[in-house]
């Protein structure tokens, strides 16, 4: 069973997924944006660019890479974007960042996952906008979080996965942000390290 995370809960993976988890997905889905026409006639989409994003930080708090839509993979290839999705369009997840915990260098503490409207459309006006981490190794959902708190914000800080007495743990920080790229949020994600 999923868990519904609230801002700024704080779950345990393993317990969660009832045993360790090795590897997670991070899953990102949204819905192109529907403008005009009458009962359904005439109505037009527009494509909505939403970017799943995942910097990896160090002891110190210090980026040591990312993983994002020009950097499809982590320099020691434990964390995977499955490619940008530019529109939208289609159901379920439209991004994916896939981690293999167990191949996370040791330096590495945590991993703060983002969402940016990379077209520049604030968030109420993306519908169905949500992210989920799911056990890859049986595709079960371990955790769901909507980005419902709509607003005039092109950016949000979903979640941060850390290391904290030798298991992995998950905060879902969701917290607003304007920038059309992770690096804009840089200054805003240390205040959750």
């Amino acid at each position: 069973m999923s868990v519904n995370l609230q801002k700024g809960q704080k779950i345990s993976l393993s317990k969660e997924a009832g045993g360790e988890l090795s590897r997670v997905t991070m899953g990102l889905g949204w819905d192109a944006i529907k403008t005009g026409g009458i009962f359904g006639f005439g109505a037009r989409t527009q494509s909505v660019d939403l970017d799943a994003s995942c910097v990896l930080f160090d002891e110190k708090d210090q980026p040591v890479d990312v993983v994002w839509f020009r950097q499809l993979k982590s320099r020691d290839g434990s964390i995977v974007h499955t490619g940008d999705n530019r529109t939208g369009a289609g159901e379920g997840d439209d991004e994916q960042i896939v981690v293999d915990l167990a191949r996370v260098p040791a330096n590495v503490k945590s991993l703060v996952f983002t969402v940016n409207s990379f077209t520049g459309q604030n968030f109420s006006q993306v519908q169905n906008a949500f992210c989920r981490l799911v056990n890859a190794a049986n595709d079960r959902e371990v955790a769901r979080y909507d980005l419902s708190v709509q607003g005039a914000h092109t950016a949000q800080i979903m979640a941060k996965l850390y290391r904290h007495n030798g298991e992995w743990k998950m905060h879902a920080i969701g917290e607003n942000g304007v920038g059309r790229t992770f690096d804009e949020l840089l200054p805003q994600i240390a205040q959750h390290l």
